[in-house]
């Protein structure tokens, strides 16, 4: 008699990571050589993955890969089971071969989600096409509604190991990316405290839509929670020492502790980080963020707590006291829109620091220059910011320190740039510190925020290729100062768009930064969560050789990209 099989306890979860299935569809009238190509063409592009893609804790991701080429039904079924067996979440077909469609690869995919990603990496070669295949599968299926990305690259016609060229693994990789961050976050949760942010609409907690469309769940738990903790002394007093010292050492005479109880309440601030990040941990997510405003150091109808600006910071950076750690997505004012934005390019970078920002002052560049010549500052009309002007990016929140230096700089050449002053007793009367940094020029990257409709149900994220750029200090200053002073400052350039079109399409009072990130991997995950791209700007081109993916043939055949990502969410 049959018996059910009793799984082990557990008693900690081991960490995940995603995992990509390799394949070909084959044809059995094909010589055997061809056949020994096609399984070494499997083995390299399996390779590559295994090789270039990350977790974004820097843990590989898990690929396998089948010798087994799909000629049938018979062998898709086999492969399936191997697939589902291993795990596997994300498939990528190498044909080097005609193979027929139906048979092999749409016969494989019969047996996982609908949802499930899919790429066809072929070469562009001749003697025995599998690019004709793979016309034919994306093509067929195209027609039955199913999304696929194909990426027609280039290797040798001839040759028993053939060897992709950059250009065919980058595109495959950008897509591997964007497959991981889909599939990878579904299950996993951020943890949030706090109520809805300061009221704002743009920034609450869409539970369900997130739920239905990104697979991830918003744990909320209340400052009080937090409150009593740092009451309590829940946390490690040995490691809160370690972590004041290494601030000290670090930023020495920059931390200001001229308000009363300045030194104490400073403690409070590095305690919270101890004990977020100990939460976020044991509930195993992957971000969170703090209300803060009104009630926790605002509100003076109760007790304002000191605001924790520096563990927010902490959270986001990729160091701490204890040295290299990832990167935490970590939104402010428990801005749930902002979190989903900096937590899926983090990962799309492979877990670059994120960015949080106001969206502050637009500076127009007539405005900028006309600032600049009342304060006698020189420039030669050729700047960056002369020509394009900027946007003043600056909130008291969790700017990530790495982005007070450039990608790269040690944990030492961060800390020189950062100070700490006292928190503005006007906003924060619980006092406590900020942080204060201005971001160096020349960090590259994609500016970006989602936003939600309740009339699609869909999220959208309006974005633009950006970069930062360096003031004279002078000008620097009166920029800061127009703001708000003791907080980061990053002067942001939009690529394509011009100031008029930022100023009037940005969807919140937030915006976000990543580094290092291309933009056919954020278009590739827009695809696949079918979130709309909202980029308006007119100065940008439809589709950018070498910049931007090659649309899905899905869209094409359904009225464009944005007409069958609606039709798609209904």
């Amino acid at each position: 008699m049959a018996h059910a099989t009793r799984l082990p306890e557990m008693s900690e979860l081991t960490p995940t990571t995603v995992t990509f299935g390799v394949c070909a569809a084959g044809d059995p009238r094909i010589d055997q050589a061809s056949r020994e190509r096609t399984v070494n063409i499997v083995r390299t592009i399996a390779d590559a993955i295994a090789a270039r893609v990350t977790m974004p804790d820097g843990r590989p991701v898990r690929v396998v890969w089948t010798p087994l080429l799909i000629d049938g039904e018979q062998q898709a079924d086999i492969v399936a089971r191997q697939f589902k067996d291993a795990g596997v979440e994300a498939i990528v077909c190498t044909p080097d071969t005609w193979a027929y469609p139906q048979l092999s690869l749409i016969s494989l995919l019969a047996h996982f989600p609908a949802e499930t990603p899919v790429n066809i990496t072929c070469g562009n070669s001749a003697p025995k096409p599998g690019v004709v295949f793979a016309h034919a599968v994306n093509g067929a299926l195209a027609q039955s509604g199913k999304l696929t990305h194909l990426n027609v690259g280039t290797w040798p016609d001839t040759g028993m190991d053939p060897q992709p060229t950059e250009e065919t693994i980058t595109a495959l990789v950008d897509w591997c990316y964007a497959a991981l961050t889909a599939v990878g976050l579904k299950g996993r949760r951020v943890v949030v405290f706090g109520h809805d942010s300061m009221g704002m609409e743009t920034a609450l907690a869409h539970v369900l839509p997130t739920r239905r469309v990104f697979g991830l769940e918003i744990t909320r738990l209340d400052m009080k929670l937090l409150a009593d903790m740092l009451q309590k002394g829940a946390y490690d007093a040995k490691e809160l020492a370690a972590l004041r010292a290494w601030v000290d050492q670090l930023i020495g005479a920059r931390l200001d502790l001229s308000q009363p109880g300045a030194s104490e309440k400073f403690d409070q601030s590095l305690a919270m980080y101890l004990i977020m990040r100990d939460l976020l941990a044991d509930l195993n997510a992957v971000g969170g963020g703090f209300m803060n405003q009104l009630e926790w150091g605002s509100d003076l109808r109760a007790i304002p707590l000191p605001i924790c600006d520096l563990a927010e910071s902490l959270l986001n950076s990729t160091f701490d006291h204890n040295g290299p750690k990832a990167a935490l997505p970590f939104a402010t004012e428990a801005d749930v829109q902002g979190l989903l934005t900096m937590l899926a390019s983090s990962w799309l970078s492979g877990g670059n620091p994120p960015l949080f920002m106001d969206f502050r002052k637009v500076w127009p560049a007539g405005e900028l220059r006309k600032l600049a010549d009342g304060l006698g500052v020189a420039y030669t009309g050729g700047e960056l910011w002369a020509q394009r002007g900027i946007v003043d990016g600056d909130n008291s929140g969790s700017a990530s320190l790495n982005w007070a230096a450039k990608p790269g700089a040690s944990v030492e050449e961060i800390m020189r740039n950062v100070t700490l002053p006292s928190a503005e007793l006007f906003y924060f009367p619980g006092g406590g510190n900020s942080v204060t940094f201005i971001s160096p020029g020349g960090i590259q990257g994609i500016a970006a925020r989602l936003a939600y409709s309740q009339a699609t149900g869909m999220f959208s994220l309006i974005w633009d290729e950006a970069c930062t750029v360096d003031l004279p200090d002078a000008l620097a200053s009166a920029v800061a100062n127009s703001s708000n002073v003791t907080w980061p400052h990053t002067w942001v350039v939009p690529k394509y768009a011009t100031m008029t079109e930022y100023k009037q399409y940005a969807p919140a009072n937030h915006f976000h930064m990543i580094w290092d990130l291309p933009v056919a991997r954020l278009q590739c995950w827009m695809d696949l969560t079918n979130v709309l791209s909202v980029a308006p700007w007119q100065a940008r081109p439809g589709f950018i050789e070498g910049t931007d993916r090659p649309l899905p043939l899905l869209y094409l055949l359904n009225g464009g990209e944005s007409a069958t990502k609606l039709a798609r969410a209904k």
